[in-house]
């Protein structure tokens, strides 16, 4: 998701096309947060690990 949310950003940035900036830093958000979850031990959705 963190990957996903990083080439929105540019893609988003080199086209100027806002949307797909907005939509790339939530992402980026979201992956940050499921990924600090994941490392601190707990479980998120029900799955111990994100692959």
């Amino acid at each position: 998701m963190i990957a996903l949310g990083l080439i929105l950003l540019i893609i988003g940035f080199v086209a100027k096309i806002s949307i797909l900036w907005t939509i790339g830093i939530i992402l980026l958000v979201i992956g940050a947060i499921l990924a600090v979850l994941g490392m601190a031990g707990r479980e998120v959705g029900g799955r111990r690990h994100w692959y």
